[in-house]
């Protein structure tokens, strides 16, 4: 059943429409939906590594513009849709934690958090239910989620054949690592946040 996925998700990376598929997920995982860009990024750019830097980019774009709608939803709509949000992946006590990390390290909890496998959602309406300047909010999220991007990009574009031929043969190992670090994320955050 893995392989046929695969296969499909290869398939779907040739689609005329793939690069706008990679740019709704980006841009709907920043503020609401569950699954990382990475599911998509990675087999594009494991089928035509010519356009990892352009995999990259919508990323980048895609996952900033869904930002400011997080931003939005904790700014404006916290408590009819931000918290119906937050509820949904059970994150209240990680959300409280957040807010009040606000207060004291601000910008440091963007640039780290976007890095990680913790879903940016919960920092984006955090940093709009806390009120962090929009300016510095803005530019964290270029450089962290540029960087992540980009970075998972480089790393299939050098090294590309190596792993997809890794993938390939280790199929179930490799969804398996990518579930713990997607489901690792939210539990993280839920216990630790």
């Amino acid at each position: 059943m893995l392989r046929r996925i695969y296969d499909w998700v290869m398939r779907l990376a040739h689609h005329p429409r793939a690069a706008w598929a990679l740019f709704a997920v980006s841009f709907t995982e920043s503020s609401f939906f569950p699954i990382p860009p990475d599911a998509m990024l990675i087999p594009m750019v494991l089928a035509d590594r010519r356009k990892a830097w352009f995999y990259a980019l919508i990323c980048t774009i895609a996952s900033i513009l869904g930002a400011l709608l997080g931003y939005w939803i904790g700014h404006t709509l916290y408590e009819t849709v931000g918290k119906p949000i937050i509820a949904f992946y059970h994150l209240e006590a990680a959300m409280q934690g957040f807010i009040d990390d606000f207060n004291e390290y601000g910008l440091w909890i963007i640039l780290v958090k976007g890095l990680t496998p913790i879903p940016y959602k919960l920092v984006t309406i955090a940093s709009g239910v806390a009120g962090f300047a929009l300016t510095p909010f803005i530019l964290a999220s270029i450089v962290t989620r540029g960087f992540r991007f980009f970075l998972v990009a480089g790393l299939l574009y050098f090294f590309g054949e190596p792993i997809r031929d890794f993938i390939e043969r280790r199929l179930t190992l490799v969804t398996t690592l990518f579930i713990v670090l997607v489901v690792g994320g939210f539990v993280a955050l839920k216990y630790l946040g």
